[in-house]
């Protein structure tokens, strides 16, 4: 049986979809009705015990863009800092990706589309098992990376940001969130990108990160 998709054009969107920054191109409007294409592919994403509880805060209004940039900022500069810091000097892609991260806490203002996606209620605070957490936010990443990809193949760019959520309580004030029922879970900066060239990143072979059967044991 042939495949049901055209393998090259899926595998270079699967593998081309990057997190973007640098390229998002600031100067050029995103029309809301591509926002709702993207959302509405999401939708068709798995979620658990079939809750639907994804909620989409789209923000494209210039003051309130620079409100969340301001709450990021107060974030990211420290961390980013001191993660900066930890790296190796020879580590030159993650060198590239900091300052790929830094370059958005200056401009994440100007980025024409802030993209909040949701969560119907929160973690419960007595919650500890990982379970808890790994059925919550498996509701909600599924539909992320569907929205990314659709995204990519309309020309646009994003990258999955969790800094702002330091200060959700504030960024929940600040959107007209209720903070007790609703869990933000990310911004997403998104754009029209300068050029659809994107690459494959580096990356070590599958065979090297593979388990089989039992922890430690490698293909054959």
């Amino acid at each position: 049986m042939s495949a049901p998709f055209d393998l090259d054009a899926t595998d270079a969107l699967l593998s081309t979809t990057r997190a973007v920054r640098k390229r998002l191109d600031l100067a050029r409007p995103v029309p809301r009705d591509v926002i709702l294409d993207c959302i509405g592919l999401s939708q068709q994403a798995p979620t658990g015990s079939n809750s639907q509880g994804w909620r989409w805060l789209v923000v494209d209004d210039p003051e309130l863009r620079r409100g969340l940039a301001d709450l990021y900022k107060q974030a990211a500069d420290a961390y980013l800092e001191l993660s900066r810091q930890n790296l190796p000097d020879d580590d030159h892609q993650t060198h590239r990706v900091y300052d790929s991260a830094s370059w958005l806490v200056d401009h994440l203002a100007d980025v024409p589309v802030h993209v909040i996606p949701c969560l119907n209620g929160r973690i419960p605070e007595n919650a500890v098992t990982n379970m808890a957490g790994a059925s919550f936010y498996g509701s909600i990443f599924p539909a992320v990376w569907s929205f990314q990809l659709a995204l990519r193949s309309r020309g646009l760019g994003s990258a999955l940001t969790t800094l702002h959520l330091v200060h959700e309580q504030k960024a929940a004030e600040l959107l007209g969130i209720d903070f007790a029922t609703v869990s933000q879970v990310a911004l997403l900066p998104v754009a029209y990108t300068r050029g659809t060239d994107f690459k494959q990143a580096s990356r070590r072979p599958p065979e090297h990160i593979t388990h089989w059967n039992r922890w430690g044991e490698k293909n054959a």
